[in-house]
């Protein structure tokens, strides 16, 4: 090969300018979590905290399908109790404010649910 130090100078300069950008993320950590505003006292959400975070539109939406095109109301839990598949009358209850706490997680991911594009947004104690 009569190229071959230039071939080799090429892919040094090409694994630097492709990985720089890893680089420079390398030191700004992990992704924080927005500091969303929980509900006042002892509450009891439908499914462990953790569970919810991750999964909380795909219960939304088993929840949705069941009461509108099953007709079933009552959602049991992974604890065996029943709650009411409500986004009104059970999330809402405890989670009152829309813009403290989902729309900081939803905005911060670039994630725009249309919820409320039937239920009524809450607004919160303001």
């Amino acid at each position: 090969m009569y190229n071959a130090k230039y071939v080799i100078v090429g892919i040094i300069v090409f694994a630097v300018l492709f990985t720089t950008p890893f680089w420079f993320g390398a030191g700004s950590g992990a992704y924080k979590r927005p500091d969303v505003v929980l509900p006042k006292g002892e509450t009891e959400c439908v499914e462990p905290v953790e569970y919810m975070r991750a999964e909380h539109m795909q219960l939304l939406n088993t929840w949705r399908d069941e009461a509108l095109r099953n007709e079933r109301r009552v959602y049991v839990s992974s604890t065996g109790k029943k709650w009411e598949i409500s986004l009104q009358n059970t999330c809402m209850k405890c989670h009152d404010n829309k813009a403290d706490f989902c729309d900081k997680c939803h905005v911060s991911n670039s994630v725009y649910p249309y919820c409320w594009t039937c239920h009524v947004a809450p607004g919160g104690n303001k």
